[in-house]
């Protein structure tokens, strides 16, 4: 497979490294993060209101259940699922959303999907006797089969949607949560899961004069089609747009997705560019046929782990997956180099490969965009990893379109006006404005991700307990937090993973088989050891790799905090470094449940 990498074929790697720190420094501009509270600021408010469920009135609800689940999207669905196996009937779940689906309910806008091969991201698909449609799924064909599961597993009945969470409470005289919303529900639980996802606050920058624009504005994860017109099921014609000049923000995998379609639609499209992305071969298509019909019990799970083992330079006989993300991304996230070289060859062998990938990138697009101006704006000049990667075939054609107008704009937008935005000291007048700015990025604050306090034994609260890093057992239970278990994400000490799915899948099937198990035990409450608390965190710290240097070359990004990696934390690390060690996580955690004492676990019984 090594043969397959690309290579640097330039002569001059000092000149090209001087090109990336030139660029970064172009971006590196002051306040290029601050961003709008849309929880707490009234004059932004809009942009978070439910496009697709009205809204009902209903009376509270006092409930007791054995589950309260807080989210409703991939992880609080798969864990219930799980939960539904292990015999758990009165499970509630809460949501702000009008129903199932996380990000794939609020992410509807037109061209919306994945790019990580449908097979490994569709959760228990053997389970579900499904196959998708397509090598990368669109997002409606996501969304309704995340409510099919909910169908399946009986979950609607206890599902709170519009329902916001306002505090989750440890009560110690009767071993259970209160989880009390804004709609004036109390749910008392015996356990609590958290499964709020680590993308799950819409990002709105804040630039001055937003409040000014007389036009209609949205967020791409409240696209607003009476705005556009088309639909969420349509080919993505947007008929309304006929004759308006429209302007996007943004050039990450929301802008990637829906420019396509909006440059067919409007009349003239204009771009704001702040840093481009390394934008890769997709090719999508049909399913192959011969995934349906030779599935066998276990398909799925084998795909899931040749990906893995392909992302970690384990052994594998066969790529069975085969994309941008196995033959680019993971010879620079575990790369394919002979460890007892000198330092300095083996950094050389890592540069060669990674200048070759983007080389790779930047050609892309002057063999398909024509313009020559529109080609050196595009063109990544970063490492690999430092932004996230993209996959897609439609984008670049359409930004080489005569009615789309490329903005560069390395320090950002400066402000908005009346009737449109000023960038480089030009204007640009728009009728409707998209705002593709994504999500608040994986390492934000617990408390931030939650939108609540979650108050544990002696009045603490988790936000607080985590302010200085995270401190946690397997990434998680808490000390301090009985009968608490979060769903695993990234800077949370359990895994990384590059599909999430896999750590969903992995996290659900624990922590549910570990609910089952203190249930059969009549276990009142548990609580993680000071011990075992301690022990985990120093294991984490132990196995960070020193990642500075390379974040403090990259471009301004979520990855490295747009630009001051200091920020990182070894504690908020994961398990088996920055590649993380996803099989060692998975025969751990088996292990831990196998050996059926619950260690690291003080342990109160009824």
């Amino acid at each position: 497979m090594t043969d397959s990498i690309p290579r640097y074929s330039g002569d001059d790697p000092e000149a090209l490294e001087a090109k990336y720190a030139a660029e970064r420094a172009r971006r590196m501009v002051a306040g290029r993060g601050e961003i709008h509270d849309l929880a707490g600021d009234e004059r932004f408010a809009r942009y978070r209101a439910d496009p697709w469920t009205a809204f009902q009135d209903r009376e509270p609800v006092t409930r007791e259940v054995d589950v309260a689940i807080v989210g409703a999207g991939m992880g609080g669905l798969v864990v219930a699922a799980r939960l539904r196996e292990q015999g758990v009937d009165r499970i509630a779940m809460v949501d702000e959303a009008g129903g199932f689906g996380g990000t794939w309910y609020w992410n509807r806008y037109p061209g919306v999907m994945c790019d990580i091969e449908s097979t490994i991201y569709l959760p228990m698909l053997e389970e579900m006797d499904y196959v998708p449609k397509h090598r990368y799924a669109f997002g409606e064909e996501i969304r309704t089969y995340f409510e099919s599961i909910a169908e399946k597993y009986d979950l609607h009945p206890g599902a709170l949607f519009h329902t916001r969470v306002e505090r989750t409470e440890w009560r110690d005289d009767d071993a259970h949560w209160r989880v009390t919303t804004d709609r004036g529900d109390t749910i008392r639980a015996r356990f609590v899961i958290l499964a709020v996802g680590f993308l799950n606050r819409m990002k709105l920058p804040a630039l001055p004069g937003m409040e000014d624009f007389r036009g209609p504005s949205f967020h791409t994860a409240r696209w607003d089609y009476e705005i556009t017109g088309g639909s969420p099921a349509s080919s993505g014609h947007l008929e309304r747009l006929e004759g308006k000049r429209v302007g996007i923000i943004g050039t990450g995998a929301s802008a990637v997705q829906c420019v396509p379609p909006l440059a067919k639609s409007c009349e003239q499209l204009f771009v704001f560019q702040r840093t481009p992305s390394a934008i890769g071969v997709r090719d999508n298509r049909p399913t192959d046929p011969g995934i349906a019909s030779s599935r066998h019990p276990g398909w799925q799970a084998e795909r899931m782990d040749n990906f893995a083992s392909i992302m970690l330079a384990l052994p594998a006989t066969e790529d069975v997956i085969d994309d941008g993300w196995t033959r680019n991304y993971a010879p620079l996230l575990t790369p394919r180099v002979d460890f007892s070289l000198p330092l300095e060859e083996i950094a050389r062998q890592i540069d060669a490969v990674d200048h070759g990938v983007m080389d790779a990138h930047r050609e892309r697009v002057d063999e398909i965009v024509r313009d020559p101006a529109k080609a050196e704006i595009l063109k990544p000049y970063y490492r690999y990893l430092c932004k996230r990667p993209l996959f897609h075939d439609e984008y670049l054609p359409a930004i080489d379109r005569p009615n789309v107008t490329l903005v560069d704009c390395p320090a950002g937008v400066e402000r908005i006006t009346e009737t449109g935005l000023v960038v480089n000291g030009d204007a640009y007048d728009v009728d409707v404005l998209v705002y593709a700015t994504g999500f608040e990025g994986e390492a934000t604050p617990i408390d931030r991700k939650l939108g609540h306090p979650v108050v544990g034994r002696r009045d603490t609260e988790l936000g607080e307990k985590w302010r200085d890093g995270v401190r946690s057992l397997h990434g998680v239970v808490s000390r301090g937090f009985p009968n608490l278990f979060l769903m695993p994400a990234p800077y949370q000490q359990a895994v990384v993973t590059v599909t999430h799915t896999h750590i969903t899948v992995e996290g659900a099937a624990h922590i549910a088989e570990t609910i089952g198990a203190l249930a059969a035990r009549s276990v009142r409450s548990f609580e993680v050891s000071e011990s075992a608390e301690n022990a985990w965190v120093e294991q984490i710290v132990a196995a960070r790799v020193d990642g500075m240097p390379f974040l403090a070359s990259c471009t301004p990004s979520r990855f490295n905090f747009e630009g001051d990696p200091a920020q990182s934390n070894p504690m908020n690390g994961s398990f088996g470094g920055s590649a993380g060690d996803l099989f060692g996580y998975r025969a751990l955690l088996a292990a831990w449940r196998e050996k059926g004492d619950f260690e690291g676990f003080e342990l109160e019984f009824d």
